[in-house]
């Protein structure tokens, strides 16, 4: 019984971090100082966690740590290290819209040079196609795609 009870509280925290962290993503690019704290919270993120949207969102705030890195050296690691944790989530669980959304988001916002943008239209199609089935994460997809580069004005259109 007690294992059961501590399942149930694992999966009750589970949610609410990751509803956090659904909060507090769209607006982790706005700032150095928001991006930081966006990494610290998910520094504590195994990279191996069960949840892969999770990874994804830990990955998204290493391209964020790339934007504001002051070398290089420091720049290009945070960018590898991102590259590998969302592309890591999406071959762990590719049917997930919202690790789909966290790539496309991350690719439609790095710069060319950076080279990790091989996937929008990919990611773009599968949003769009899927949109319907996004269940709870509808409305938070929808406000994605509002922002996001990728879709055109007249796409959006049908997303208002």
């Amino acid at each position: 019984m007690k294992i059961i009870a501590s399942l149930v509280c694992l999966f009750v925290l589970a949610f609410a971090d990751i509803s956090e962290v659904r909060k507090l993503y769209p607006d982790a690019a706005k700032s150095e100082e928001s991006a930081n704290a966006f990494f610290q919270k998910m520094s504590a993120v195994s990279d191996s966690d069960a949840n892969k949207a999770l990874v994804a969102y830990k990955g998204a705030a290493e391209s964020l740590m790339s934007k504001y890195g002051n070398t290089l050296g420091k720049k290009t690691k945070h960018m590898k290290a991102a590259a590998k944790l969302i592309d890591g989530a999406v071959t762990a669980d590719a049917d997930n819209i919202e690790i789909r959304m966290i790539r496309l988001s991350v690719q439609e916002s790095v710069p060319k040079i950076v080279g990790y943008k091989k996937n929008i239209k990919e990611d773009k199609a599968f949003i769009v196609a899927n949109f319907g089935k996004s269940g709870a994460l509808k409305e938070y997809i929808k406000n994605f795609i509002l922002r996001s580069k990728t879709f055109s004005d007249e796409e959006k259109k049908a997303y208002k």
